[in-house]
């Protein structure tokens, strides 16, 4: 899958250029697809900066899942967080702040040591489109700092914010890396909304995920749809579009409304709260 457009590139430059000027670098991932959603590209960028990984939208994640994807970048030695921002507590914020101060503290010594009182610690929030960022930036700063949006490449430029706790933060256009070679990989983007709808087939999209909730969540198309799982992902499609009232003239169903439908429903949490991601080396998918 291509996926490359010129604000990509753009905003792949700007991250390049600007990650000098920061402590440390803040990468927002969907808890979603704790993996999947991390953009290898970042991986290069900060290699010489220390990392806090956040789990956004955690609420929509299955949370057994994610205590399991906490704890497996512990052990790997990434430190790490889950978060809802859009419904943020106080002790979350806390949490997240207190984080970034101290994967700083070394640099802070090294300030201290060379005369430099500046406590202010800088970070850079990185992630890929329609991961959250701006709602995390705006969970931060208290007000709405940062233009938000359900699509992704909503911000485009880069923006300084001044935190609670001497924390500097620039927020950082989404960036997604040049090809998702891996199909799988592209339907969990997809799934989850990083990638711009006009680029994956619904109907695709749609089949993948019905073909994922049958193996990893049966029962929930019943639950939700009242249709039964016994069959091919195809005809499922076409009574839950029945079943929805979606039809064309003639009576026939309405398989692209329904595609879109379940999808929507399925960003939205309303069939779920499910982790398309099994950890690494096993075999395990989450969902309640």
């Amino acid at each position: 899958m291509q996926w490359f457009p010129g604000h990509m590139a753009k905003a792949r430059r700007l991250a390049e250029e600007n990650i000098k000027l920061v402590d440390v670098v803040t990468e927002l991932c969907d808890a979603r697809i704790p993996a999947s959603s991390r953009n290898p590209l970042f991986e290069k960028l900060a290699a010489n900066k220390p990392r806090l990984l956040v789990l956004g939208k955690e609420d929509l994640a299955d949370p057994a899942a994610t205590v399991l994807w906490l704890e497996y970048y512990s052990r790997i030695g990434q430190k790490s967080l889950a978060v809802n921002a859009a419904r943020g507590t106080k002790a979350g914020k806390k949490a997240l702040l207190q984080a970034i101060r101290s994967l700083a503290e070394p640099v802070l010594v090294k300030r201290a040591r060379r005369g430099i009182m500046n406590k202010t610690v800088r970070t850079m929030v990185v992630g890929i489109p329609n991961v959250g960022k701006s709602t995390l930036v705006n969970f931060l700063a208290g007000r709405g700092a940062a233009e938000t949006g359900d699509r992704p490449g909503v911000t485009r430029g880069k923006q300084w914010i001044r935190l609670e706790d001497e924390v500097e933060l620039l927020d950082m256009p989404g960036l997604l890396w040049p090809k998702i070679g891996d199909r799988e990989t592209g339907f969990k983007l997809a799934a989850t909304g990083a990638i711009a709808d006009g680029a994956v087939d619904r109907q695709e999209l749609a089949l993948w995920l019905i073909g994922w909730l049958i193996v990893h969540a049966p029962g929930k198309l019943m639950e939700r749809y009242g249709v039964e799982e016994g069959e091919e992902p195809r005809l499922l499609l076409e009574r839950i579009s029945r079943n929805r009232g979606l039809l064309q003239k003639g009576g026939m169903a309405d398989v692209e409304k329904g595609a879109a439908m379940l999808i929507d429903e399925f960003r939205a949490g309303k069939v779920g709260a499910f982790t398309l991601d099994g950890l690494p080396s096993e075999s395990w998918g989450g969902g309640q």
